[in-house]
């Protein structure tokens, strides 16, 4: 399985990357035609990497690396969605 995240608004509409993001998934889709691919919820995550980052004592330079907020954000929306798989069984 692979998972991607959903970027959506406030009001659950997608954002305008999802421009840039459903070409991707699809693409996805038909190279690894053997692995399900979902999308899932990526509302606050920035915000949560940041305060992450912030709680872990990196400085401030580290920090305005868009990379590594990119990695922890991607490393919150996979546990989320393992959280939520694990709670619906």
């Amino acid at each position: 399985m692979i998972v991607v995240g959903h970027p959506t608004n406030m009001n659950g509409q997608e954002s305008a990357s999802m421009q840039q993001i459903r070409p991707f998934v699809e693409k996805l889709r038909k190279q690894y035609p053997d692995k399900e691919v979902v999308m899932f919820d990526e509302r606050f995550t920035s915000v949560l990497a940041q305060k992450a980052i912030l709680d872990a004592g990196i400085k401030k330079m580290a920090r305005r690396n868009k990379a590594l907020v990119d990695e922890v954000s991607a490393t919150i929306i996979l546990e989320s969605f393992m959280n939520s798989i694990q709670y619906k069984k």
